[in-house]
């Protein structure tokens, strides 16, 4: 159960190795959070991972997860459940693809669509399930200003987060009244591993800041949280900006 500063005390992160769920991790443990599930395929980066959070005092354990093994995720998922309720569970996995490869290579495309979307939608279900079980809880989902609108630079990307992000708000209707809490967060350009060689996009922000925006909006109980949130705004413009215009933007 959360404490009382509504802070969760236990967290379940799926895409163990994700610099944004490690940095969410460290801002909740400095904040009370003593249980911490890392969820992703084994390697010695999860393993590092683990131990840099152990290091801050936490009682932490990895848990082998794999995003397109979906005939798994109940299994391995739904039995962190039951050794102990999970306060929040954050959706923290996803590949980036390479659009200009990806176009002309239709599996590497399908790849990158079944792990941001179907491998999203298998995991989040389960654990949504397990949530609304146990009666409380929140399920945080890492969507992308990429999915409000598809770009010629990266929409086989931007399409998956799309698809998540409907999925995710769906989600959140669904579970409104059962104590469940869903929050989208909706971060532009992260400066990460991820990213590392691309150009960099106006507004663009950080591990840490995303981490500080989600505890705010747990805190908030939101529904939809920005980052930063000047792109709500902005993408609110981008929407409506005329298709024959939007082809000419340097996007």
């Amino acid at each position: 159960m959360k404490d009382a500063f509504g802070a969760p005390q236990s967290l379940l992160v799926l895409g163990g190795t994700s610099e944004i769920g490690l940095a969410t991790a460290r801002r909740l443990i400095a904040r009370r959070t003593r249980v911490v599930r890392l969820a992703g395929r084994p390697s010695p980066a999860l393993t590092a991972a683990a131990d840099s959070l152990r290091a801050l005092g936490a009682d932490v354990r990895t848990v082998p997860f794999d995003a397109l093994d979906t005939e798994s995720h109940e299994e391995r998922l739904g039995k962190i459940f039951t050794e102990g309720d999970i306060d929040m569970v954050l959706l923290a996995f996803g590949v980036l693809g390479d659009q200009a490869r990806d176009e002309s290579d239709p599996v590497a495309a399908v790849r990158v669509a079944q792990t941001n979307y179907t491998g999203a939608v298998s995991a989040g279900l389960v654990c949504a399930g397990a949530l609304q079980e146990q009666g409380h809880g929140s399920l945080v989902v890492l969507s992308s200003v990429a999915g409000e609108r598809a770009r010629r630079a990266n929409f086989i990307y931007g399409s998956s987060k799309a698809g998540l992000d409907a999925f995710a708000q769906g989600l959140g209707d669904a579970l409104h009244g059962t104590g469940v809490h869903v929050m989208v967060v909706r971060p532009g350009f992260v400066r990460s591993k991820m990213t590392a060689g691309l150009a960099e996009a106006p507004l663009a922000t950080t591990p840490e800041a995303v981490a500080g925006a989600i505890e705010l909006g747990l805190r908030r109980r939101s529904e939809t949280v920005w980052v930063p949130g000047a792109l709500r705004l902005v993408m609110s413009a981008v929407r409506h900006v005329p298709r024959p215009l939007f082809r000419r933007l340097p996007v």
